[in-house]
């Protein structure tokens, strides 16, 4: 499981003068960046940590549901 799969939240906070991304199916899953393809870039990193971490550790992972919020 590489984590492509996973809903991402993006955002741009004033406060950190940098964009965000949230991974919702990952509690405590968060990057950001100075531009949106960095901070995907880094989230996408963070997700494959998440599950490396999760899996050494003998932690459930979450399936991707897909899209978690609709407009």
């Amino acid at each position: 499981m590489n984590g492509e799969n996973y809903e991402m939240i993006i955002w741009w906070s004033a406060e950190d003068e940098a964009y965000v991304v949230k991974v919702p199916e990952l509690p405590g899953c968060m990057a950001h960046g100075p531009t949106r393809q960095e901070a995907i870039c880094n989230a996408e990193d963070a997700i494959r940590l998440w599950l490396k971490t999760a899996k050494d550790d003998g932690l459930e992972i979450p399936a991707p549901r897909g899209r978690l919020v609709y407009a």
